[in-house]
């Protein structure tokens, strides 16, 4: 059974770069035709795919976050991570990261998921 867990500070202060990993165990990020997403869901409204790290390495991030997003990883931890610049109220949100395999990719859907983080942005 994969498992999958965040971790990252709770309060971010405006214009600061959230930073948020997630741990990944009962299977290897780079298993291949694996896609290792995060979505985030602001209270109140709907959620958003913010972007994904390929098995391969490969990155995808969405249009509305991409100037601001990037995803990294570290095999050797088995872990991706979430880095959001200049962030401001309106990045606070549930982060969770999830896995999806190459149909869930087309189809928005992944089959596994990570509890959730709740991030504040506030001074």
């Amino acid at each position: 059974q994969v498992q999958l867990q965040e971790s990252g500070p709770g309060l971010v202060k405006p214009s600061q770069t959230l930073s948020l990993t997630c741990t990944v165990s009962g299977g290897s990020i780079t298993t291949y035709n694996y896609y290792w997403s995060w979505f985030r869901q602001p209270p109140g409204k709907g959620l958003e795919w913010i972007g994904y790290i390929a098995w391969s390495g490969i990155t995808y991030y969405f249009p509305s976050l991409k100037s601001r997003t990037s995803i990294s990883r570290d095999t050797s931890k088995n872990q991706f991570t979430l880095q959001l610049s200049s962030v401001t109220p309106e990045d606070t949100a549930v982060y969770f990261c999830a896995r999806m395999d190459a149909p869930g990719l087309l189809k928005s859907m992944y089959d596994y998921r990570g509890q959730g983080t709740e991030v504040t942005v506030s001074s």
